[in-house]
């Protein structure tokens, strides 16, 4: 077999078959079907041998562990087990990932081995100060960039991933009007586009959310908002570029009104990678915004851990920032831990300890690796690529907002479906027969039948051709009345449609341990 025949290579348009997709499958008649490591057997053996222990456990004072309810594997098997599910998934590594308002981008192999040195990946969360000054220094170094980058004076670099960082910014914006003897102010206004963490939130905090109107163009309604705003408002969560992946024009107003109003502007930074190095949200009136390192700076939703939701924060805000923080003094770095001195009127701590180590190293190194030009070019190429999607796409499916450019992803809606008896979810499924996972589907919420593509700006134009051939060769397909297509997709995925409602109600999410010889029955959770 020569080497352009093994694959599924993407189809070009007009080369669908009777199946609608190309029936060549190379290797993966190969994949064998792999059942969880609890349902392989050998539950009366053991992969390893081990000498008898020397001496018996009667110190431990009953503490010995009966047994450890994993099934006995051999190194191969062990092996072959976990491959064969990393055949079953679908990876960055693989293929465009195009969820939108997710910035699913590669990850740079030189941010994964630097955050893999011995001085970082190995370092205690209770080594002595003395002995973690690099580490101390790399976080004083990635805090001062992310200040310079969003024009702002003050960063709280503890929470882990943007909701973390939403509830960060909120008890901050908490704090600064209750010390201001304005505790009275219980509403916060948030767009109907928003991201679903946003009121989520400021109701976690505490606070009613009322909904701010949309505009025909997909953009804060500016009469709406100005209507709701009143001594009782304690902020607003815009994100900008917003979910509709369009930049708000009006966002200085916005500022304007919110700060007349004695509100303070939380920002959802999900999507400053549309903005990094072009704007600086302190510009616009920014009091608060979580940055996620995970997506902006390089690695999408965790590495190696939980992922990292740095806040930056206006002067208003900064005395109110949660412990601790890396100051310089007399004998070098150190951790500001306690609410005394320039801490006293934190509001807290948003963790035990300072943050997740990995991600500042990889986000550190991106920067350093791009330079100022470099990442002015991440938010211009991700802009791009969005741009280029959209246009390719416009002929033949329906975008949500067609007049003038998006910023970083584009948003189609299901209008072009319709007579076709497909819907959003239909057309989703069949994308993973042509070797693409799906776009963000039925999101946001004031679209119907909603397709955000973000492709990011690390795809080449070879790659957004390659996705783009695809959808248009289903939408072909969608128009010609082969409905079943759709139906009954994916065809090709190691398992076909599921019952997604009956998955999300009664999901099976543990195993019952039973004793060494017995394989455990699963645990649903109800």
């Amino acid at each position: 077999m020569t080497m352009n025949t093994v694959g599924r290579p993407t189809r070009p348009e007009g080369s669908a078959a009777n199946t609608g997709f190309t029936s060549l499958t190379g290797a993966r008649g190969l994949l064998q079907d792999e059942p969880l490591i609890f349902e392989l057997g050998g539950w009366d053996k053991t992969g390893v041998d081990l000498d008898e222990a020397e001496h018996d456990a009667s110190d431990l004072a009953g503490l010995t562990r009966a047994g450890v309810p994993l099934p006995g594997l051999s190194e191969p098997e062990t092996m072959r087990h976990f491959v064969r599910l990393s055949q079953k998934n679908h990876a960055i590594d693989l293929a465009l990932y195009p969820l939108g308002s997710c910035t699913m981008k590669h990850n740079p192999r030189l941010n994964e081995k630097a955050a893999r040195m011995a001085g970082f990946a190995d370092l205690h969360p209770l080594a002595p100060v003395s002995t973690t000054q690099g580490a101390l220094e790399l976080m004083d170094r990635l805090a001062h960039w992310l200040k310079t980058l969003t024009g702002m004076p003050a960063v709280a670099m503890t929470p882990k991933a943007g909701a973390h960082g939403e509830l960060c910014g909120l008890l901050c914006i908490k704090a600064a009007h209750e010390a201001a003897g304005q505790g009275l102010r219980r509403t916060v206004l948030v767009p109907t586009s928003a991201h679903g963490t946003n009121p989520a939130t400021a109701a976690f905090v505490g606070y009613n959310v009322t909904e701010i109107a949309q505009t025909p163009d997909g953009r804060v309604d500016l009469a709406d908002l100005e209507a709701k705003l009143g001594p009782h408002v304690a902020a607003i969560m815009v994100t900008n570029p917003n979910t509709c992946g369009l930049f708000e024009r009006d966002i200085l107003e916005i500022s304007r009104l919110t700060h007349a109003a004695g509100a303070y502007f939380y920002c959802d930074g999900a999507n400053f990678n549309a903005i990094v190095g072009r704007v600086r949200p302190g510009d616009l009136g920014v009091d608060a915004m979580h940055i996620n390192l995970h997506k902006t700076f390089s690695t999408p939703h965790g590495g190696g851990g939980p992922g990292a939701g740095p806040v930056v924060l206006s002067a208003a805000l900064a005395p109110f920032a949660p412990a601790p923080w890396v100051v310089n003094g007399p004998e070098g770095l150190h951790l500001v831990e306690e609410a005394t001195a320039e801490a006293t009127q934190a509001f807290g701590r948003m963790s035990a300890f300072h943050g997740q180590m990995g991600m500042f190293v990889r986000a550190y190194a991106y920067m350093r690796s791009h330079g100022s030009d470099g990442l002015r070019q991440v938010a211009e190429d991700a802009v791009l690529n969005a741009n280029y999607i959209k246009a390719r796409l416009s002929g033949a499916m329906s975008p949500a907002f067609p007049d003038g450019p998006c910023m970083h992803e584009a948003l189609f809606d299901d209008a072009w479906l319709e007579g076709t008896g497909i819907t959003t979810l239909d057309f989703a499924k069949a994308m993973i027969d042509e070797g693409f996972h799906p776009m963000t589907m039925y999101f946001p919420l004031v679209v119907h039948g909603a397709m955000l593509i973000e492709p990011t700006e690390t795809e080449s134009k070879r790659e957004l051709d390659r996705f783009c051939d695809a959808l248009l060769a289903l939408a072909q397909t969608a128009r010609a009345g082969d409905a079943d297509r759709f139906k009954g997709a994916p065809y090709l995925a190691p398992l076909r449609r599921l019952d997604e409602t009956l998955a999300a109600r009664k999901p099976k999410l543990a195993w019952r341990s039973e004793p060494a010889t017995v394989a455990p029955t699963p645990l649903a959770a109800e």
